[in-house]
């Protein structure tokens, strides 16, 4: 099966910094291919005209599409998914797909879209990245100008959601792989700081959050995240939900928001493990038969002093070496978070070492 080509969606509200990120990418793209999707509207965008004809390497005005028939999340099936198609099917397709939002897209039903059988299975979601203005918001507010993402709202007539822009602001962090922190560089470091920390306090477990200047993030930062959150939709769960769905019918299972007690979970414990990546592979095979949200913990690898640190949102796995056992017995423990009705038997055995 030849590799699905990744897609980075980005999105934030105007004015937050997301252009300026894009151009700094492609100028440090060192001959990567990547193809632009830019969601525009009405007379207020001009992020196309900025990223077009630009003499970067590798980026031809063919390579930026521009989405000006509405908020990206309202016309997916008439616009956004017709757009991959003809991308993916290029005689030579981009390395990499970039797909800026207005910012007043609910990024939650993008990423569902990439389960549409038309293109699942040639591309995925390399990771969904949430830039912030960080001045804006260490003065309290979401954008820089409130008022002019206000009337960018209100300009635009396809919009079929009414969202409370303050609650829009928490599903970009709810969906977020990565988190920019944009002009730090315009900040007093201790107000950057505290920004940047109380910010971490309102996303999910193993988001990065990252501080970018006038020079902006190396792709390195920002590509190659291998999220797969097209598989991982259940975790990224919208605060509002009062986006209609027409074009999503099909594809959507009861994704909307959880409350605690929709989640179940159980901890486990079990001696040293011989082979890393056999648990490794073990452990993806059950996230993904059993929906399973997240596994974290420790394990004990035989021969090795140190414990090791196990993280998974999704069928993302992290691990790492931490700390030496000490005094702790050597023993393995893991917890395991899944929606109501988590099959707990299932999971031990196939998990058992």
């Amino acid at each position: 099966m030849a590799q699905k080509i990744p897609a980075t969606v980005i999105t934030g509200f105007l004015g937050a910094g997301k252009t300026t990120l894009i151009r700094n990418m492609l100028q440090q793209a060192n001959g990567k291919r990547i193809a632009l999707v830019i969601n525009e509207f009405g007379d207020i965008g001009v992020d196309g005209d900025l990223l077009k004809g630009c003499g970067i390497e590798n980026c031809t005005d063919d390579d930026v599409i521009e989405l000006s028939n509405g908020c990206i999340c309202c016309t997916v099936a008439d616009d956004f998914i017709p757009t991959i198609e003809k991308l993916l099917g290029r005689e030579n397709p981009p390395d990499h797909i970039v797909i800026e939002t207005s910012g007043l897209a609910l990024p939650q039903p993008l990423v569902r879209a990439f389960n549409w059988p038309e293109i699942r299975t040639r591309t995925t979601i390399d990771g969904v990245v949430t830039v912030v203005d960080g001045p804006a918001l260490a003065d309290g507010r979401f954008a820089h100008d409130e008022a002019k993402v206000a009337a960018q709202r209100e300009a635009d007539e396809s919009i079929d959601h009414e969202t409370p822009l303050s609650e829009l602001f928490e599903d970009q962090l709810a969906c977020a792989d990565i988190v920019v922190v944009s002009k730090t560089d315009a900040m007093e470091a201790g107000r950057a700081d505290e920004t940047v920390t109380t910010l971490g306090g309102r996303t999910r477990d193993g988001v990065r959050l990252v501080r970018s200047g006038i020079d902006g993030l190396a792709p390195a930062v920002l590509l190659g995240l291998d999220a797969g959150a097209e598989d991982d939709v259940a975790a990224r769960h919208e605060i509002h939900h009062h986006h209609h769905d027409h074009d999503d019918d099909d594809h959507h299972d009861d994704e909307h928001h959880h409350g605690h007690d929709e989640f179940d979970s159980f901890a486990m414990t079990f001696g040293e493990i011989a082979d890393v990546e056999v648990f490794r592979a073990k452990v993806e095979a059950t996230i993904r038969k059993h929906d399973v949200l997240r596994v974290k913990g420790f394990l004990a690898i035989e021969g090795k002093p140190m414990r090791m640190v196990l993280q998974a949102v999704g069928p993302r796995i992290e691990t790492y070496f931490d700390r030496p056992f000490g005094a702790t017995p050597r023993q393995s423990a893991l917890v395991v978070i899944g929606m109501h009705g988590l099959d707990e038997p299932g999971i031990r055995e196939e998990l058992a070492v």
